[in-house]
């Protein structure tokens, strides 16, 4: 997994920079190989469970959106406009198969609020402000405490000539939007946290599955749902902040 803006940026350097650290401890072979750290024992049917949740994708108009970093409000912007504007051209929900797939930076979204009030992912992962689409009551301080897609209120976002937008997951989910996280990068982030707070990786890493966003999918790595989300016909979009 690569990590050059890690190494670059002071603020991350005390936390994020131990990544080459962490595979040299943790063993090259055990942070990366598919039977290893990354899976574990349940590699097969990790990948069986996420075939199946694959299989779900319906409709005839069908996307993938691949989110890397945090990209402010687009990695549920983009999606809610797609099926917006399908809509307004006379598509329905049922007509769309819409997938997002949180990997790399992007992993925290996946996760609720209490492991980001309790990892500071937003310190952690560089989480900045989501700008003036974001109109939650208590926008000033959200990140620190809490994921801002998860248990949204109405008016959290106001977008210019839309106006008030439901964009949580539990809008995007009454549509149909599925969602999915990378395995991968949920062991190698809770494997830092470990060895930055001398804490139990193993341990870790099962509070954070736990602590998943309910509905969210676990994938053995965010590239192999790219992967199959195009086996399955969706299109593909990279998300990024505008």
């Amino acid at each position: 997994m690569d990590h050059p803006d890690y190494f670059q940026t002071t603020p991350r350097r005390g936390f994020i920079g131990t990544v080459a650290g962490s595979a040299a401890a943790l063993g090259l072979g055990g942070l990366f190989s598919p039977f290893g750290a990354i899976a574990g024992e349940n590699s097969k049917q990790l990948a069986e469970d996420a075939d199946a949740w694959f299989a779900k994708v319906k409709g005839k108009h069908r996307i993938v959106f691949d989110c890397t970093e945090p990209a402010g409000v687009f990695p549920l912007a983009w999606p809610k406009i797609f099926m917006l504007t399908n809509g307004a051209t006379g598509s329905t929900p049922k007509d769309c198969g819409v997938v997002v797939i949180f990997r790399h930076n992007a992993i925290p979204f996946a996760l609720q609020d209490s492991l980001w009030s309790k990892y500071k992912f937003s310190d952690m992962f560089k989480i900045g402000s989501f700008g003036p689409a974001f109109q939650a009551a208590d926008a000033a301080t959200a990140l620190t405490t809490r994921n801002p897609f998860w248990n949204t209120k109405p008016g959290d976002f106001v977008f210019p000539g839309f106006g008030p937008v439901p964009l949580g997951f539990k809008d995007l989910m009454d549509d149909g939007v599925m969602f999915c996280a990378c395995d991968a990068a949920l062991t190698v982030y809770s494997s830092i946290v470990a060895m930055e707070t001398k804490g139990d990786a193993a341990e870790i890493k099962k509070e954070w599955i736990a602590g998943l966003i309910p509905g969210v999918q676990v994938v053995p790595s965010g590239v192999w749902a790219v992967g199959r989300a195009q086996e399955h016909q969706c299109a593909y979009c990279y998300v990024h902040a505008g």
